[in-house]
């Protein structure tokens, strides 16, 4: 049996590599950030704002190889994820939207990056791969060895969703969008009632399993939803059972890992992406993670009231062991708990994640969150983009660097500047939705007008 079979599953694992709504926003975090904007930056954000945008930006620039366009999961590092790959996607569309790069540049980055996603290697002929390499564009195991190493469905659904919100904001590029999801095979990663498969090779030979826990699983369904695929198992809320921390509920995934394989934390960033990217509301209209984003936020400001711990707890990366982290508002049975996939202990790794305090201040904009992006406006290499985070523990910073949590800023900044990121009503119809309509062109692809639906057993 394979053991890490569901673990590598949204950022958290792309990182081995490398009452709801929304309330009006206010002025910036200090006095100094209310100044006016500079001539040509967007409207919405001051010159503060537009400052951390730019050094986000620094990011990508620094970790872009210069003859494919494509962008490291990490600094330095030229391995990236599917997952990673829907980073690029977004923060290249937020650069532009919020006015860092020009024109120009913009659409030189979207062109090389959909035209890689168009002709890349796809694991057995199907889908995007774990993982791939920057500079030789081919299928990589983590280490950035060549390796068919199988698909998350948890990172393709992320990748669908940025595909599908590139050609609504920006239409000259839908069929091009439209053309790489039309190569991809989708009998395996998903079924006729949105159940999400991954797989891993072992000896040889894919395995698939069942993929994606409470939060990205609910968020990746989303992806594949936007595209006319029945996602509703993996839209909808799982068996959850409800802990009380600080006198507030919080609701988890009652999925045992000591059973599944894959830990099932509660963690910020699925919530704040599926406000940010969705405005908590799936394609088609059904409510996505709302009111459980609502707890996850009042919690962890009930926790800076109570103790005064600034607290944005979210999934993270390092360099060394144990690379991932699951910095938890609960997991395992415990309030707080910091551990890895495997469910050890780092309680020395709590930390205040840039990208959740980020996400919070976008979405829930107020006393606490003013506060808390005060403490974390500082933690940047102002060459190379912003650091992880801040360790609980005596305040030292993180300073890993990482595509998911500078695109992630880039998002949330967008966000406070134009309101949610994916807007339906006006997409007209593009090569995919021609070619899958067509009931001459059966591909055997498992396209939604190719499925029989959803039948319970």
């Amino acid at each position: 049996m394979l053991k890490r079979r569901v673990l590598l599953t949204g950022a958290g694992g792309s990182a081995l590599l490398a009452g709801c709504g929304v309330v009006a926003r206010r002025d910036g975090a200090a006095d100094a950030d209310k100044a006016a904007p500079p001539k040509g930056a967007a409207a919405g954000l001051n010159a503060q704002e537009h400052q951390w945008a730019r050094t986000a930006w620094r990011y990508l620039e620094n970790n872009t190889d210069s003859e494919t366009g494509l962008v490291g999961g990490m600094d330095r590092s030229p391995v990236f994820t599917a997952w990673n790959a829907g980073d690029a996607l977004a923060a290249t569309i937020a650069a532009y939207e919020l006015k860092v790069i020009d024109a120009r540049e913009f659409d030189l980055r979207l062109s090389r990056l959909l035209g890689f996603l168009a002709t890349m290697d796809l694991s057995d002929g199907q889908l995007p791969n774990k993982a791939y390499h920057a500079t030789t564009q081919k299928m990589v195991a983590f280490d950035g060895k060549p390796a068919d190493i199988g698909w998350s469905a948890v990172d393709t659904g992320r990748l669908l969703l940025w595909l599908k919100i590139t050609g609504l904001r920006h239409q000259r590029f839908q069929e091009y969008a439209d053309k790489a999801v039309l190569r991809w095979r989708f009998c395996d990663v998903i079924d006729d009632c949105g159940g999400l498969h991954g797989s891993a090779r072992e000896g040889g030979k894919l395995d698939r399993y069942d993929e994606g826990r409470l939060g990205y699983q609910q968020l990746a369904g989303a992806g594949y939803a936007a595209w006319g695929f029945d996602a509703r198992a993996s839209i909808a809320l799982p068996a959850t059972q409800t802990v009380n921390i600080l006198g507030l509920p919080i609701r988890y995934d009652a999925r045992d890992p000591r059973t599944t394989g894959a830990q099932a934390p509660v963690l910020t960033m699925p919530y704040a992406l599926a406000g940010i990217e969705l405005g908590w509301q799936a394609p088609g209209g059904a409510p996505l993670l709302g009111e459980l984003a609502q707890q996850v936020y009042r919690v962890q400001e009930e926790r800076w009231r109570r103790e005064r711990q600034f607290t944005a707890r979210t999934d993270y990366q390092m360099r060394e062991e144990p690379y991932v982290v699951l910095d938890s508002i609960y997991a395992a049975g415990y309030a707080w708990n910091t551990i890895s996939h495997e469910g050890r202990t780092y309680e020395e790794l709590a930390m205040v994640s840039t990208r959740a305090a980020f996400g919070m201040w976008a979405l829930w904009p107020g006393e606490y969150t003013r506060q808390l992006i005060d403490a974390v406006r500082l933690l940047y290499d102002p060459d190379r983009g912003w650091y992880e985070g801040r360790f609980e523990q005596g305040g030292a910073p993180n300073a890993t660097l990482s595509l998911s949590t500078n695109a992630a800023i880039l998002e949330a900044l967008l966000f406070k500047a134009k309101g949610r990121l994916y807007v339906a009503g006006n997409e007209r119809p593009g090569p995919f939705q021609l070619q899958t309509s067509d009931p001459f062109a059966r591909l055997g692809r498992c396209w939604p007008q190719e499925r029989q639906g959803c039948v319970k057993r």
